[in-house]
C-alpha cells in the first residue's frame, strides 16, 4: 500500500479564496474589511517567518493587518496594556500574539487578556470551555484546520473511528482529542508519562493518527496500522538544513491510505484557518451569521 498525501496547501488556498469571496461581499456592500492584530516580541527568526506568512495570508484573503512589533524588553504591563487597546479597537476583530514570548513574560495571562471574540488563536479558556461544552465558537486553529482535512479526506462521518493523539499540548493535542471526540471518533491520548509498550498498541490500533510531539522522526512508522490516516503536525530542522516531521515518513507512507507531508501538510491549513477565525470574528462583530 502506498498513502495517498494529503495536501495542505491545495486545501488551504481554496479556503482562503472562499473567505476572500465571503469578504469582497460583505465589502462590496459597504462594510469595513476585517482586521487582525498581529503582536510580534523580539527578534526570533522562526516567529518572523510565521508572521510573515500570516501577512501574505491576510494580504490574499482581504484581511487589513495592524503589526505590532515590539521590543523583547517589553514589560508584561506594557504588553498587557497593549492587549487592553486592541481588545477596544473596533477595527481589530482578531488578535495574535506569536508565541513563544521572550524570557520574563507569561504566555498564559497574554492568552486570558485577550477578548475571547477576539481570540482568533482559539487559546482563551471561554473559548476551550465552549468546545468542551459541544458549542464550539473559535477552536484552535492547527487541530481545526486538521478536522478541515479528514473531512474533506475521510468524508463527514467520522463516528466510531478509533483516533490517537499523540502529544498533549494545550495548543494541539488537548483541543484536538476534544475536536475528534466532538465528531464522533473513540479517542485515546497518549503523552509523556504514556508507558512505552501501551503507547504502541495504542498506535498500532488507530484508524486517524494525530502526531504532534515536536521531535524528528518520533513516531516509528512501522507502528502505522495498514490503511490509516496519519496526520504528522511536527515539522523539525535537521541538522542538514532539511526540514522533516514527527513521523517516519518512508515507513508510515508504505501502510497508511492518507498521510500529510512535511512540509505542506498541516502549516498552511494552520494558517488558513487562522484566516478563517478572523472572518469568524468579524461577521460576529458585524452581527452577520
Amino acid at each position: 500500500m502506498t498513502a495517498q498525501i494529503i495536501d495542505g496547501k491545495a486545501m488551504a488556498a481554496q479556503l482562503r479564496a472562499r473567505l476572500r469571496d465571503d469578504v469582497e461581499a460583505i465589502t462590496a456592500k459597504g462594510g469595513r474589511a476585517p482586521g487582525l492584530a498581529v503582536v510580534l516580541a523580539g527578534d526570533d527568526p522562526a516567529s518572523q517567518i510565521y508572521v510573515r506568512n500570516k501577512h501574505r495570508a491576510c494580504e490574499d484573503v482581504g484581511i487589513k493587518a495592524f503589526s505590532h512589533n515590539i521590543p523583547a524588553t517589553t514589560t508584561q504591563q506594557e504588553l498587557m496594556d497593549l492587549i487592553d487597546s486592541l481588545n477596544k479597537n473596533p477595527e481589530v476583530d482578531g488578535i495574535l500574539v506569536q508565541f513563544p514570548l521572550p524570557g520574563g513574560l507569561n504566555e498564559s495571562e497574554v492568552v486570558q487578556r485577550i477578548d475571547p471574540s477576539k481570540d482568533v488563536d482559539g487559546f482563551h479558556p471561554y473559548n476551550v470551555g465552549r468546545l468542551v461544552q459541544r458549542i464550539p465558537y473559535i477552536c484552535a486553529c492547527t487541530p481545526h484546520g486538521i478536522m478541515t482535512m479528514l473531512h474533506k479526506t475521510l468524508g463527514d462521518d467520522l463516528k466510531g473511528k478509533n483516533a490517537v493523539v499523540v502529544g498533549a499540548s494545550n495548543i494541539v493535542g488537548r483541543p484536538m482529542a476534544l475536536e475528534l471526540l466532538l465528531a464522533g471518533c473513540t479517542v485515546t491520548v497518549t503523552h509523556r508519562f504514556s508507558k512505552p509498550q501501551d503507547q504502541k498498541a495504542l498506535i498500532r490500533a488507530a484508524d486517524i493518527l494525530v502526531v504532534a510531539v515536536g521531535k524528528p522522526r518520533f513516531l516509528d512508522g512501522t507502528l502505522v496500522k495498514d490503511g490509516a490516516t496519519v496526520i504528522d503536525v511536527g515539522i523539525n530542522r535537521l541538522p542538514d538544513g532539511h526540514i522533516c516531521g514527527d513521523v517516519d515518513f518512508e515507513e508510515a507512507s508504505k501502510r497508511a491510505a492518507f498521510i500529510t507531508p512535511v512540509p505542506g501538510g498541516v502549516g498552511p491549513m494552520t494558517v488558513a484557518t487562522l484566516m478563517e477565525n478572523t472572518v469568524t470574528a468579524w461577521k460576529s462583530h458585524l452581527g452577520i451569521k
